[in-house]
């Protein structure tokens, strides 16, 4: 084992065979498929999903109680993650995309909604989940939104349109967040459990990504949708702080998603280096390949070291919205120099989709972007000084 792989952390037996399991599904299912999905016009590897849920990787996350493998701690989640991002970005989140589905009905659920919205995640033909914050007129400012859910007799109307939801269309079950106090920010933001046939919902065309294809992005359409009360996560206007809670998990997990791909560019680039020959010797020889190579592993080997100490805070119970945010920047910014150095490095070849590393710089620049883009981050962390 040489000094990259050496882990400075004790593992748990369990921790290492799923690290193993998802290392050996990634190399056997994700990676041959990377470049077929990218290339699809429109594809959701639903073939994928079903495989991974027969070996468990899709349900690991959530508790043992509501059918799940019981990996509840953020730090498994972020190995896990590392690992099948390692395969291919886009595929590797949507593998583990009902973790961020089931984040807020962790934090704000009753143990009668976790028994009904978790359950289903489970066994070996779980359902796809979706996740809805995001709107035309706001991003990462999750409090500015404007979709609005009217309370009526027996539950609420919700009316709005949500933008850029992952697994829109392709979902079963959704979070949706909306405003119930349209005279408050944070404080007037609920979230509510729906399905995919609820009566008025619907949605869009899928959207032209630049990278991550394998997860379908559609607009979401709420024309006087009926949710009863009882699908109403937590209290009202408790919806923002499940909300930031679902963030401080979900910015360090993408951040460990970051990684994965990140760590793929550089043994890519490494094992080309080694073998590629300009001016008579192999090019890792050349000074400033090497030391290029010398970046990427730094900042890789450092970014991986604060992602999993803000998994072990928030795993700890701590305030850890500034160290997620620090992991998250870190890792997304460390992962798309790597994969442009690697792009590098490979020359022409590098800008050739004959090579991987290409699309890899594709996928990660979501990275920067998603759950908060890289200048929210920043002012996320110059709040929490």
């Amino acid at each position: 084992m040489n000094a990259f792989e050496f882990e400075p952390w004790t593992l748990t037996t369990e921790q290492r065979e799923i690290i193993k399991l998802c290392r050996d599904f990634a190399e056997k299912e994700i990676r041959p498929r990377g470049r077929e999905v990218d290339e699809a016009d429109v594809v959701t590897p639903v073939d994928i999903f079903a495989k991974a849920a027969q070996v468990g990787i899709t349900d690991f996350m959530i508790p043992e109680e509501f059918g799940g493998g019981g990996f509840t701690d953020v730090f498994t989640q972020c190995l896990v993650q590392e690992e099948l991002c390692w395969g291919d970005p886009g595929i590797g989140n949507f593998v583990c995309s009902n973790g961020f589905f089931s984040d807020p009905i962790m934090a704000l659920g009753t143990d009668e909604q976790k028994e009904k919205w978790l359950r289903p995640l489970t066994g070996t033909s779980p359902l796809i989940t979706s996740l809805a914050t995001t709107e035309p007129g706001s991003g990462s400012d999750a409090a500015s939104i404007v979709t609005y859910a009217e309370k009526v007799e027996g539950g609420y109307r919700i009316n709005g349109q949500k933008a850029w939801i992952s697994n829109a269309g392709a979902a079963d079950q959704y979070v949706v967040f909306a405003k119930t106090d349209r005279s408050e920010r944070s404080k007037g933001v609920t979230a509510f459990l729906l399905t995919k046939d609820t009566e008025g919902f619907s949605w869009g065309e899928p959207m032209r990504k630049m990278g991550q294809r394998a997860i379908v992005c559609r607009e979401l359409f709420f024309d006087n949708v009926f949710v009863p009360e009882g699908n109403r996560l937590g209290e009202e206007g408790q919806g923002f702080i499940g909300l930031m809670k679902t963030f401080d998990i979900s910015r360090t997990v993408l951040g460990a998603a970051a990684l994965g791909a990140a760590r793929a560019a550089y043994e890519y680039a490494l094992d080309y280096a080694r073998t590629r020959t300009q001016f008579g010797k192999p090019i890792i020889e050349h000074q400033a390949v090497a030391f290029r190579l010398a970046d990427m592993a730094n900042r890789i080997a450092s970014a991986r070291l604060l992602v999993l100490h803000a998994a072990r805070a928030i795993d700890a119970g701590h305030d850890a919205t500034g160290l997620a945010a620090m992991a998250k920047l870190t890792a997304s910014e460390a992962a798309m120099f790597v994969t442009h150095a690697a792009v590098q490095t490979l020359g022409g070849w590098g800008y050739s989709r004959e090579y991987p590393v290409e699309q890899w710089m594709r996928d990660v620049k979501l990275e920067e972007i998603e759950e908060g883009t890289s200048d929210i981050m920043r002012l996320v962390i110059s709040r929490a000084l």
